[in-house]
């Protein structure tokens, strides 16, 4: 007897259709055997569909069986075959007859149980697109798939259940997607009122944060680099509902939400280790899976110790930055990942941290601080749009601040203006395909930027004293168009480009 169950299968961030053709033979001597491709993982699938029948108290054929995953010439992976192997099995011995129009997702456990499986939102996708109305997942992954609307996403808790349902006895009830409203905003490991000093690296991250811009920090140790970093998220709005489905698409071929978890509206924010490799950064491998950068798309990448990171490692960040996307290319698959991240780096000025210190003597020598510097070359800082010396905050301010703190702003109160700030880009760029300011090109600048003349005067002034290249022009506008944005102005001042023009990269800096 045969049976056939519609699977589906993962590539980057999109799914292929899979047939599932369960043959159980009259003839032949007992055997089980997966043909069309399959990986390690899918051929141990045997054992326990096997197992998972026998525990679910379901009658397992001794016969010769044989499974083929069409089309043949596509690599099979991952453990996600599991449901759809055994429910054509249980047609097979049963007669029971597979739902029409059905998908069928999952791994199994040996009691015949179903575990959470990553890629059931983007299977859930597939399903919408190409006209099939039921999606039957295992039930930690229900709310990642019930995502999509206008499906039938069938929780499966075990095969028992199941084989009620195609038996008519028990209907297993479709789930609805609730959206989780009190999880909009992450909550930060520090307060922007918690920070004491550094008022203008401060100012200069809320511009970040409401433009999407780039930011470097270059200071010593301790001035408090890596804490208001850290403060980023408690003052990044939720994501829209456009950003929340292609974060949660990455995440979902990523295997990164937890059973139980769906829509993602919290901005990412990923910290990856200096010792990280090209490929964790960048994405890769045998079968291309996305890097920190993808993971961090919509939301922000912060780089600690950024010249500690390989140099070939920060040169991989060149066309992402400049981009929004890459490609990752091996010899029988390329896939396509967003990546449209804020870059959040920080740096010290030489390798003992000192340098122009006036409490501490640096000791490196000239070549250690020029060869510490070339680890970050002149593309990268260019791509980078706000640059912040970050100095040591003395002891006595501490102590004036410390007792002033009830009147230092709390990350609420600045989310609110880079709250507003971001709505009034959302309604700006309708149509356009972006969200942020960072991401605009130059036909956006030019229709969404108009320069009154003083203000272009002081910007080709400014461009010529500093030797700014044609990319670092066009960021000093973005970046006044966010500051003209947190003060609601629907033109660039003079005051809002002369602060851009603090934020630029100057030839001493690192």
């Amino acid at each position: 007897m045969l049976a056939k169950v519609k699977s589906g299968a993962n590539r980057g961030l999109e799914m292929i259709g899979i047939d599932v053709e369960v043959n159980v033979a009259s003839k032949g001597l007992p055997s089980f055997d997966i043909i069309g491709l399959p990986d390690k993982a899918v051929a141990e699938s045997r054992e326990r569909v096997k197992t998972a029948i026998l525990s679910s108290k379901l009658d397992f054929p001794n016969k010769k069986i044989t499974v083929n995953l069409a089309p043949a010439d596509v690599p099979k992976e991952g453990s996600c075959y599991d449901l759809p192997i055994a429910a054509g099995i249980i047609s097979c011995e049963t007669g029971c007859k597979i739902p029409e129009k059905s998908l069928f997702f999952g791994e199994l456990s040996l009691d015949g149980s179903l575990r959470h499986t990553k890629g059931a939102f983007l299977l859930a996708l597939f399903a919408k697109e190409s006209g099939f109305e039921n999606v039957f997942v295992p039930k930690g992954s229900v709310a990642e798939a019930a995502i999509v609307q206008g499906i039938n996403v069938l929780p499966v808790e075990n095969l028992e259940q199941l084989f009620l349902h195609f038996t008519t006895r028990k209907k297993i009830v479709p789930t609805l997607y609730q959206e989780e409203v009190n999880k909009a905003f992450l909550e930060a490991e520090f307060n922007m009122a918690e920070i004491l000093g550094q008022e203008q690296a401060k100012r200069a991250m809320e511009i970040a944060a409401a433009g999407g811009h780039n930011i470097l920090m270059i200071g010593g140790p301790g001035s408090g680099k890596t804490m208001i970093a850290r403060a980023l998220p408690g003052i990044l709005p939720a994501l829209s509902m456009a950003e929340a489905l292609e974060v949660t698409k990455i995440y979902s071929a990523a295997g990164q939400i937890s059973p139980g978890d769906s829509l993602i509206r919290i901005s990412p924010f990923r910290m990856p280790h200096h010792t990280a490799s090209a490929v964790g950064l960048v994405g890769g491998g045998t079968r291309p899976q996305p890097g920190e950068i993808s993971l961090a798309h919509r939301g922000v990448l912060f780089l600690d110790e950024f010249n500690e990171f390989p140099r070939s490692v920060i040169e991989a960040l060149r066309q992402p930055l400049e981009d929004g996307h890459l490609t990752i290319s091996r010899s029988k698959e390329k896939v396509k990942y967003p990546a449209r991240f804020m870059l959040v780096a920080s740096a010290n000025p030489c390798p003992c941290g000192y340098l122009n210190s006036p409490k501490k003597r640096c000791i490196c020598s000239s070549r250690i601080v020029e060869k510490y510097r070339k680890k970050i070359s002149g593309p990268i800082l260019d791509r980078i749009d706000l640059h912040i010396d970050v100095g040591t905050v003395d002891l006595q301010e501490l102590s004036e601040n410390q007792k002033a703190t009830q009147f230092l702003e709390p990350s609420a109160l600045i989310r609110e203006r880079i709250i507003k700030a971001r709505e009034a880009q959302y309604q700006r760029f309708l149509g356009d395909s972006i969200f942020t300011n960072a991401e605009m090109k130059n036909p956006h600048i030019k229709k969404y930027c108009k320069l009154k003349k003083e203000v272009e005067q002081i910007l080709q002034q400014a461009g010529a004293r500093f030797q700014l290249s044609a990319r670092s022009y066009f960021k000093m506008v973005k970046v006044a168009r966010t500051i003209a944005d947190l003060e609601s102005s629907s033109e660039i001042e003079v005051s809002h480009i002369a602060e851009a023009l603090q934020y630029r990269f100057k030839s001493e800096d690192i």
